[in-house]
Formats: structure tokens, C-alpha cells, sequence
């Protein structure tokens, strides 16, 4: 990555050429790819959703070093508020809140109108977002305040075990008062609109005066500057006095607390903020697809998410962005690939597309890790990391046993 550099701090006219460079090619890259098929903007769009995530889970487990399993829950958290507030699904709400509780249906029925029984709620998203990162940052507190004494393999189990309860309560929440339509999910969800600009379009095509663009280039542009602004605000956090906190948890929590840090409110911090950037992300995810259902929110999901984190560079926000392109895209890329070279090389397909798609990313996983176990791009030496190595230029940034 000698090529690239983003520290502002000791190299800051490379470290703003790069971004610029960068941000270039990002703005670029949707005209260039529309002419091979939207698929293909379609799964950067997706990408993006991820880096918001992943840079989500790096306050907790890159700069916190907090282990944290059940991340995708704030993921659903905030897909569900969008799906709840943006859809008809709130009159099916309504509907059997006056079957079971009368008294307070008819009371919703008097304060919010009677149009609200028959079609829902259709808030805007931009006033869905606030609310869905407030709620997702309180489920954070929550998960946080019980695990504030564990860490390592305990605190993972205890994460993991909160993400299966959040999938499990979207699944079932149906029944005697149908919240979140159970198995079946939430559907006819409203579409994001940018200044009175519908960004789904009119036949996949978004129409801003003279211009015109595929729905998902709209998409794409809007997750970008997101993206943008996410990165803004970590790198900031990073380098604040709360970052610098957590970094001295991460590295030793006992030393941290004998130096009068408040362990306990850092720590809560950490999964709230964190935990808000997935609210967030789950609400453009829900307006994006216009559907969310409880499959969406497996622990795998969670697993990719903090692979993401890993293969890219634990606590280093362009590894991190790196490693959330790298695994949200590429299954998606060798799904297109695989089957077309098989064909080329053998003359037909030997193993199908969906199984050698696994296998590759699978072992993809596997040699990086042996290989480059500090991930792909990690932190440099003078940001604060675990890495014993400091004066040897060949450090693997993982700290001896």
C-alpha cells in the first residue's frame, strides 16, 4: 500500500492526494460500470452497506478491543425501525393492537388520524435514520452494560447470544401483536428521497432535471457520501481523547482504569457509537431493498462483518474500508467469473458456480490469515496497535503470547 497513504498527521500532501485519487475513481467508477449492467453498481451499492458496518464494528473490536459477535443485530434493528415507520406494515400493527387492546388502539387511532388504519406510517427516511441510530445505540448500552467485566472468548458468546435473541424476536414478533410480520417480513418498504427526488426512479431510471441515472447509481452516490462521512467521524474519534481511552482498554484495561479512565462509561460508549453506525446502515438497507426479513440477520452476516474488520487491519480505517470491499464484493464478482472460466478452460462447467464461489472465498480467507495474519492492510507503527515489534521492520502486528 506504499502507493496509497492517508496519515494526515506526518504526510499530509500524500495523505490528501490519495483520498483525492481515491475519491476520483469512486465517483468514476458508476459510469464506467453501467455499461457492463447495473449488477455490477448493484454490488458496490451493497459494499458500501458493509463498510458502514464494518466501520461500526471497528470502534468496538479495532480501537475497544472488545470481541463482539452479535453486531448484525443493530443492523436489523435499524432495518425493522425503517420497515415499521416507512411502510404499510404499522396499520397491521394497529390492527392487532384494537383486537387485543382496544383502549390503546383506538387512542393511537385518535392522536395519529384515521388514514393511519388502513395505509401505516410514511415517515421520511431521513427522519427514520436519527431514531433508527438512537434505538440501535441504546441496544448497544444494553448489550454492553451486563458484559462490562467479560473479555475475550466470554464476551464473545455473550454477543453472539444477543444477536440470535434480536433474530429470533424478529422472527417470532408476530403473535399476539404483529410487529415485524414474523417469517414473512416487511415488505413495500418506501424509497430513500434526496430533495424531493425519488432515488428507485421511475422503471429503475432517476430523473434530476436535465440528468438521468440508473436507480442504483442514485444509490450508490448517496451510500458513498455516507461512507464519507462515517470515516470522517471515526478518524476523528480515533484521534480524540475517547479513542485514545480506548485504545489504553484495549491494550491493558487494568493500567487503563489505575490511571483514572472510567472503564465502565468508555466501554458503553464504545458499543453505543458503534452500534449507532449499524442502525444506520440497517436503514438504508431497508429502504434500498424495499424488504427486510429475519434471514437477512444470520450470525453469518455477523461473521462477515467482523471478517471484514480482521482481513483488512484491525483499528486501521483503510484496511478496514479494504476489507469491506474486498469480502462484501468479491463472492459477488467470482460469482460472475467462475462459470465463464470453467467454460473457456474445460469446455463446460465442472463444479457449479455457487459451491467453487465458497470454496475460493473460503480459502481466500484461510492464506491471508496465514500469510498476512496483521491483515492486509494494517495500521502503521505510530498509530497505537498490538504489536510488540515495534523497531523491526518486519513486524507481523500480533503480539507475542
Amino acid at each position: 500500500m506504499k502507493l496509497l497513504d492517508f496519515d494526515v498527521q506526518h504526510k499530509p500532501a500524500k495523505a490528501y492526494t490519495s483520498m483525492a485519487i481515491v475519491l476520483l475513481a469512486l465517483l468514476i467508477f458508476p459510469m464506467v460500470a453501467q455499461h457492463y449492467g447495473n449488477s455490477w453498481v448493484r454490488i458496490l451499492d451493497m459494499a458500501l452497506l458493509y463498510i458502514m458496518l464494518a466501520l461500526g464494528l471497528n470502534i468496538v473490536v479495532g480501537f475497544a478491543g472488545l470481541l463482539d459477535l452479535g453486531y448484525i443485530a443493530f443492523y436489523a434493528v435499524g432495518a425493522y425501525m425503517t420497515g415499521m415507520l416507512a411502510s404499510p406494515q404499522f396499520a397491521t400493527l394497529l390492527e392487532s393492537l384494537i383486537n387485543n387492546y382496544p383502549a390503546l388502539g383506538n387512542a393511537l387511532v385518535a392522536v395519529l388520524g384515521e388514514d393511519i388504519r388502513q395505509n401505516g406510517i410514511h415517515l421520511s427516511v431521513w427522519l427514520i435514520v436519527p431514531f433508527s441510530a438512537a434505538l440501535a445505540a441504546f441496544f448497544g448500552a444494553l448489550l454492553g452494560a451486563p458484559t462490562l467485566k467479560l473479555r475475550g472468548d466470554y464476551l464473545a458468546i455473550v454477543t453472539l447470544g444477543f444477536g440470535e435473541i434480536i433474530r429470533i424476536f424478529m422472527n417470532n414478533l408476530n403473535e399476539p401483536i404483529n410487529f415485524t410480520n414474523g417469517p414473512q417480513g416487511i415488505n413495500l418498504i418506501d424509497p430513500i428521497k434526496v430533495f424531493g427526488v425519488n432515488l428507485a426512479g421511475e422503471r429503475g431510471v432517476v430523473q434530476m432535471g436535465p440528468l438521468s441515472m440508473p436507480s442504483v447509481n442514485a444509490y450508490y452516490y448517496l451510500f458513498l457520501f455516507l461512507c464519507v462521512a462515517i470515516v470522517f467521524i471515526t478518524a476523528r474519534l480515533q484521534h480524540s481523547r475517547l479513542g485514545r481511552a480506548w485504545v489504553a482498554i484495549r491494550e491493558d484495561e487494568i493500567a487503563a482504569k489505575a490511571m483514572g479512565i472510567n472503564t465502565r462509561n468508555v466501554k458503553l460508549l464504545a458499543f453505543s457509537m458503534g452500534a449507532s453506525f449499524g442502525g444506520v446502515a440497517g436503514a438504508m438497507f431497508a429502504a434500498f431493498q424495499g424488504f427486510v426479513s429475519p434471514e437477512s440477520f444470520s450470525l453469518m452476516e455477523s461473521i462477515a462483518v467482523l471478517a471484514m474488520v480482521v482481513l483488512g487491519g484491525i483499528g486501521h480505517i483503510p484496511g478496514v474500508i479494504m476489507g469491506g470491499v474486498l469480502l462484501a464484493a468479491l463472492p459477488e464478482v467470482l460469482r460472475h467469473v467462475v462459470e465463464p472460466a470453467q467454460n473457456a478452460i474445460f469446455g463446460h462447467v465442472l463444479i457449479e458456480a455457487e459451491v467453487l464461489r465458497q470454496l475460493l472465498y473460503g480459502l481466500a480467507m484461510v492464506v491471508i490469515m496465514l500469510k498476512r495474519p496483521a491483515g492486509l492492510w494494517p495500521a502503521p507503527k505510530h498509530e497505537d496497535r498490538p504489536d510488540a515489534e515495534t523497531n523491526d521492520k518486519n513486524a507481523t502486528g500480533v503480539m507475542p503470547a
